[in-house]
């Protein structure tokens, strides 16, 4: 992909770019935009061609550099563009107008694109919460996820759409002193004594394991995690063995994590009433 600027550059004039593309060496995509010697485009190639058509300083962002940096499931049918001047529209181009700071400019596979922070931000303005959370993992699981790039850029994002539900959604990333282990299990014992559910006992021994919270008459325990304590692949591994270990001894156990506790803590002890009652049934 050439645009008819960067022909200008290398020395071509107009009546020069206009022979190439008359005899076949140049095929017009969008205007001042060609394919160089031949028509067989990729997704990739059509990107492209559409960051070159809508301005010198346009990248590829929004859905087009989500897919490009992986993080999303299927393919955008629509290009999504960002420049910093309004252009005309362009069929199956969306363009989005914002002036991008250096460190939100990149290239991508040989496209311009914004960073992935900045594509995070973007994608938070139009993606659903699950989306969003869905990217973040992806983004960290191929390694490309920087808690303080993103933050940063957060810091600077003024009203974006994004942002408050970026912000919202990086709760996980951050390390939170208050979810000590104590705290938590403070916390949760007086959410179920409020509840009116019945009282677990605290720290119980099953066979050889201590499980934070236990109900006896059910057979159920809830686990309460702090990722400090369970943060290693080692940690990882031995809680899923204990609790295959535990399902064999006929007791079924959850885990709540501190965020999610802070986050939604009727909802946790409404799933906990219910999954009682289920275990009820079920001895009885």
């Amino acid at each position: 992909m050439v645009s008819s600027r960067q022909l200008t550059a290398l020395g071509y004039s107009r009546d020069a770019i206009s022979h190439a593309a008359h005899t076949g060496r140049l095929h017009r995509i969008h205007r001042g935009v060609y394919a160089v010697g031949h028509k067989s485009l990729t997704w990739e190639g059509r990107c492209l061609a559409a960051a070159l058509s809508c301005a010198p300083d346009a990248v590829a962002s929004h859905l087009s550099a989500a897919w490009l940096w992986g993080l999303l499931a299927s393919r955008p049918g629509t290009f999504h563009v960002t420049a910093a001047t309004r252009r005309h529209a362009r069929k199956l181009i969306e363009v989005h107008y914002a002036p991008l700071a250096d460190e939100d400019r990149v290239v991508c596979d040989g496209i311009p694109a914004t960073s992935v922070a900045r594509t995070l931000l973007d994608y938070a303005g139009m993606a659903t919460d699950t989306g969003l959370e869905r990217a973040l993992e992806r983004s960290e699981e191929r390694g490309l996820f920087d808690l303080r790039a993103v933050e940063a850029l957060l810091a600077r994002a003024g009203g974006h759409r994004g942002a408050g539900r970026l912000r919202r959604a990086l709760a996980i990333y951050r390390d939170d002193p208050s979810f000590t282990r104590s705290k938590l299990e403070r916390r949760f014992r007086e959410l179920v004594r409020r509840s009116g559910l019945p009282m677990p006992s605290a720290n119980a021994w099953v066979g050889e394991y201590e499980v934070d919270a236990y109900w006896s008459a059910e057979r159920f325990g809830v686990e309460l995690d702090v990722y400090e304590t369970h943060g290693t692949r080692a940690a990882f591994e031995r809680d899923r063995l204990r609790q295959e270990n535990l399902k064999l001894k006929g007791i079924e156990t959850i885990r709540i994590t501190g965020l999610r506790l802070d986050r939604e803590p009727t909802a946790v002890i409404e799933r906990i009433s219910t999954l009682l009652a289920q275990r009820r049934r079920q001895l009885g």
